[in-house]
């Protein structure tokens, strides 16, 4: 462990530190953290509601979750166009570059208008797919087109009227671009990314299928893209896979299905959310030196142990070198120990639907597997995870320290 720990301190953190330095990864980082505040109100929303489930009589908090968490690709469009171009200098674009991106971005979720055209309506679902790349692709169009102007320096035209028609070709450009993926190409990006992953869907009963799309799960999600823009992929067969559990049980078989909901968010790979972040936030709740992260875990401990990990995974993950590799680990790891844990018959795989993903862990293990097996388990699972994240969570943590004391 200390040569490993050395490692991290004296070769990887310091590579870890240059990508991080990143104009690009700083820049996402930094527009992800200013709409924390509304992931926060997502996530407090979330445990709001998880009364209604069980009381008829209790009100929906929904649309404020839609309308905070819900719009964060819409404000992630806006915001990293606009931070990158203030951060390059480019004062005059960086307004103009946050509003056509969230323009293309609202183009590309591919809305229907009626006949008439007086009234248009989007898939509410499809807000989350995708802003962040239309964010990046706006901002290096923008910085591109902001070092050219119409006019010299020593033009007599007021600054205001110069903005403008500098601004308007590359709006003009962006906006062409956006015009002939959708109307000209019929491209949508929210199908574009179901495309690209349906194909892994076929062998999702294999330990080598399982893995797979557990660890896109982690991957896509340390890059600020939540996992529910594959459920309309996975669910069916999560669905599938606990029916026909259900059905071999009534037939006098034995269930065979890992790929199930029951399995991955109730019984015992993603402890406090996907990539099995509840350790982290433990880590931090009561071993960070940094100031930071002891805020941040005591924001997210709560949501956490309802399996809700926004709070922490867009708080400090997203887009962090030093954080985003563990999480991968775990996306690997933690899906063959459970399938191994499973099939070898050290734990009873699920046999009748349970879709309470909020219930804490191991209460959960409990009720879709009723074993001493799952719970061994299921704490071999949050041993290994606490093992994998706590060399990386220290090196972090000393960064973060150091620079807080240097700032006083």
């Amino acid at each position: 462990m200390n040569k490993f720990m050395d490692f991290l301190n004296n070769k990887f953190a310091p590579k870890a530190q240059i990508v991080g330095n990143n104009q690009w990864i700083v820049t996402l980082k930094k527009s992800v953290l200013e709409v924390l505040p509304f992931i926060l109100v997502g996530s407090i929303v979330s445990l709001l509601n998880i009364p209604g489930n069980f009381w008829k009589w209790w009100p929906n908090f929904t649309p404020i979750s839609n309308f905070t968490f819900g719009l964060l690709s819409i404000f992630i469009a806006f915001l990293v166009p606009f931070n990158y171009l203030t951060d390059k200098k480019l004062n005059k674009q960086r307004m103009i570059a946050g509003l056509t991106s969230v323009a293309l971005f609202m183009m590309l979720l591919n809305p229907t208008f009626t006949s008439s055209g007086t009234v248009i309506s989007f898939q509410f679902s499809e807000f989350g797919a995708g802003g962040m790349f239309v964010a990046i692709f706006v901002s290096v169009i923008l910085e591109v087109f902001g070092r050219f102007s119409f006019f010299g320096e020593d033009s007599v035209i007021p600054d205001f009227v110069t903005a403008w028609f500098d601004s308007m070709l590359p709006i003009g450009v962006i906006i062409a671009i956006g015009w002939i993926l959708v109307d000209v190409c019929h491209f949508n990006m929210y199908h574009m990314i179901q495309a690209v992953f349906s194909p892994l869907a076929n062998g999702v009963e294999t330990i080598y299928g399982f893995t797979l799309i557990l660890f896109i799960y982690c991957f896509i999600y340390s890059m600020g893209i939540s996992g529910w823009v594959l459920a309309p992929i996975m669910q069916p067969l999560m669905l599938g896979g606990i029916a026909a559990n259900t059905a071999a049980i009534a037939a006098g078989k034995s269930a065979t299905h890992v790929f199930t909901s029951e399995v991955i968010y109730s019984g015992w790979t993603w402890i406090g959310g996907i990539g099995c972040t509840m350790p982290l936030v433990l880590m931090m709740l009561f071993l960070a030196k940094s100031q930071r992260l002891k805020a941040l875990s005591k924001a997210s401990v709560v949501p956490s142990l309802f399996n809700i990990n926004e709070p922490v995974v867009f708080g400090i993950i997203v887009w962090n070198p030093y954080l985003m590799i563990p999480l991968w680990i775990n996306g690997i790891v933690i899906p063959i120990m459970t399938w191994i844990g499973l099939k070898s018959g050290l734990a009873t795989i699920p046999k009748a639907l349970m879709q309470l993903w909020y219930i804490p862990f191991p209460a959960s293990t409990w009720l879709v597997s009723p074993s001493v097996g799952a719970i061994i388990l299921v704490v071999l699972i949050f041993i290994v995870s606490w093992v994998i994240w706590f060399p990386f969570f220290k090196v972090y943590d000393g960064q973060i320290a150091k620079e807080e004391a240097a700032n006083g």
